[in-house]
């Protein structure tokens, strides 16, 4: 467990989801994943002195992941159609008090969020999701909701991690502009556009034909500047993202994707679109789903394929506009794409070179590890301190204080 500096000792007292109710009389219970070491994944190699840095590191700056889903799924990873219909996923405690983590962006169950509807992404659906998960937080102080950039900072200084709402894609407000503060109500602070599949907004990445961002997504993107909502085109088409960043008065995320250049698929951001998003004074967060950021030099996705795209980005834009958003659960995050591949759109999205299929991202599996891990490879590639902190969190922070 990483000590913050200038910061209370870490709050987390063993609070497990839902311990107010009774499992099987107020709540169906499943049997969940392991939170820490489900399965054998590997850091860097490191020495002493290295590991000490990462841990000084850590200690010493805020740590934002920008995208991630902090959820525990069950632990037959085919049950989770019938977990998610219960609306109630509990959240990997133990596992984040391990994380170094300061402030996640959390993403929900977002496009398998199928409560109501087998296709998911409908409005009720949503807020369903959102209370749900916030009336088991509401009942421990270790993990809060932040909706501002002091929230973080508080949440740091007190010993506790900042959660900060977020949804993949803008589909569940359909044609009402009003929705988006209905969201903002809810704490929601960061927006997609689109997800694999067009919307009322713009163009998902899988479809054949990109239109761009619509005349709704450009008055969608008006009101979030207005509001303080931060936007994402991670799942959006080429075209979409474009007009995205063009349209938006405020620099906007990508929160989790990688570099096409370095992978030649669709869920890759081409080069145009990271160095505009860049030039108006945005951030790339590097992912790591299953299957995503490879590379010709390593086809089995780990930790040295997702960090080739971080050095690919970083050559390209400059250290200033590249973070970390490893878009990671606790459980079988490969099972679970098998499992909802029509509704996320995994082939299209992914279709491309050949790849060896992994059970797992070794050095990356999941939000407990990657911090460390992330960081280890930074020591041990000799990035600077200051670096090493832009890319951790100070970046991110730098545009948020220009959004919220």
């Amino acid at each position: 467990m990483t000590q913050k500096t200038g910061a209370q000792p870490l709050r987390y007292q063993g609070y497990r989801s839902f311990d107010a109710l009774e499992a099987g009389e107020d709540y169906v219970e499943f049997a969940l994943a392991k939170e820490i070491g489900r399965v054998p994944s590997r850091g860097p190699e490191l020495t002493d002195v290295q590991r000490a840095r990462v841990n000084k590191l850590l200690a010493d700056n805020t740590v934002i992941s920008l995208h991630d889903h902090t959820s525990i799924f069950p632990e037959d990873i085919t049950e989770t159609f019938d977990y998610n219909r219960t609306g109630r996923h509990h959240t990997g405690y133990e596992g984040l008090s391990l994380s170094g983590i300061d402030a996640v962006f959390e993403n929900f169950m977002d496009g398998t969020c199928c409560i109501t509807s087998q296709m998911g992404w409908k409005w009720e659906d949503v807020l369903v999701d959102l209370g749900m998960r916030y009336s088991d937080i509401a009942k421990q102080d270790f993990v809060i909701r932040a909706e501002s950039v002091a929230d973080i900072a508080n949440a740091r200084a007190n010993g506790q991690i900042a959660l900060v709402p977020a949804l993949e894609a803008s589909t569940p407000i359909q044609n009402e502009v009003d929705r988006i503060d209905v969201l903002y109500g809810f704490g929601v602070r960061q927006l997609g556009i689109a997800y694999s599949e067009s919307n009322t907004l713009g163009s998902g990445l899988r479809e054949r034909h990109d239109g761009g961002l619509t005349y709704f997504g450009e008055k969608a993107v008006r009101r979030m500047n207005k509001l303080g909502i931060a936007i994402d085109v991670s799942h959006s088409g080429d075209r979409t993202s474009m007009d995205t960043i063009k349209a938006s008065e405020k620099p906007i995320f990508i929160t989790h994707a990688g570099a096409r250049s370095v992978w030649p698929t669709k869920r890759m951001k081409p080069d145009d679109v990271i160095i505009a998003c860049a030039e108006r004074g945005g951030v790339i967060g590097i992912e790591a789903a299953p299957h995503t950021t490879m590379s010709p030099n390593h086809p089995a996705h780990n930790l040295d394929a997702f960090m080739e795209h971080f050095t690919y980005c970083v050559e390209l834009v400059g250290i200033d506009h590249v973070a970390f958003g490893p878009d990671t659960l606790f459980g079988d995050h490969v099972g679970l794409h098998d499992t909802f591949a029509k509704h996320l759109s995994i082939s299209a999205a992914h279709d491309g070179p050949e790849f060896t299929k992994v059970e797992y991202v070794d050095g990356i599996e999941n939000p407990a590890e990657e911090f460390h891990h992330i960081t280890g490879w930074l020591v041990a590639h000799d990035y600077s301190d200051d670096e090493i902190a832009k890319v951790l969190g100070g970046n991110i922070l730098r545009v948020l204080d220009q959004v919220w």
